[in-house]
């Protein structure tokens, strides 16, 4: 049985695979971007993310499975269309295009986005308007196939709709379950899913329910005001890491 056999690997992707169940459960799709870079310690940042693919699979049944009569079909039925379209133009370009240029413009967007929050407060309700939803959704659809952060763009249309903090979780969570599946069609076109990948991922799947179990559990004691928080707070910090990243790597 070939897998990853690095210990200091496994010292990254359990910590990264707990997480991102974290996230997927109840605190948001933003915190999920911690992982890639965490795993990408050790290994190419290609492999991590082709390892921890079926693992979000797993990972968003769960979810799914707890969230789903929540999830806003208005918001899904929206979103749905731009972030597939967002997975396509991703799996066509992601031989070629710069990871760092659209690192670069989502960390940047998402720190302003944050900014406007931090100093002048929560914004008054956002429109839930079409084009805001198709753009917002294609790019986290892009960014989620790139970079498994699509949580950061998601989060810049939806949080201000300012939805109960349960009608929130659930929608993200329904929405990056259908985005992930499509998103397993380019990865196989690209020759990721190799047997080592496949059966590191497969050792690893186990914590997958552990960790959506511990958010889901956060979730419903926390308050919708702490929830709100600390997904700006997660988008803030993923924006920095990837706004560094994208930058580093420019110049």
């Amino acid at each position: 049985m070939m897998i990853v056999s690095d210990p200091w690997f496994y010292a990254t992707a359990i910590p990264a695979v707990f997480i991102y169940g974290i996230g997927k459960g109840g605190l948001g799709g933003a915190l999920g971007i911690i992982a890639v870079p965490l795993m990408a310690i050790t290994i190419e940042p290609t492999q991590a993310a082709a390892i921890l693919l079926p693992i979000l699979c797993i990972m968003d049944f769960f979810a799914v499975k707890q969230h789903y009569r929540n999830a806003n079909r208005k918001i899904l039925t929206r979103m749905l269309p731009g972030s597939i379209v967002g997975v396509a133009l991703a799996g066509l370009f992601l031989s070629v295009i710069s990871e760092s240029g659209l690192k670069l413009v989502i960390g940047g967007l998402s720190l302003a986005f944050c900014l406007q929050y931090f100093l002048m407060g929560s914004p008054n309700k956002g429109k839930d308007g079409i084009i805001r939803a198709w753009f917002w959704s294609m790019m986290s659809g892009f960014s989620s196939t790139a970079l498994h952060a699509g949580g950061g763009p998601a989060s810049i249309y939806l949080l201000p709709l300012k939805l109960d903090k349960i009608v929130l979780i659930a929608s993200m969570a329904v929405l990056f379950a259908i985005v992930n599946l499509f998103k397993l069609i380019p990865y196989t076109l690209l020759g990721e899913f190799d047997h080592t990948n496949l059966m590191t991922s497969l050792v690893l799947m186990p914590l997958a329910p552990i960790g959506v179990k511990i958010g889901v559990w956060l979730l419903h004691r926390a308050s919708q005001a702490l929830v709100y928080r600390l997904c700006y707070l997660f988008l803030f910090l993923s924006g920095c890491k990837l706004f560094w990243d994208g930058g580093y790597a420019l110049f």
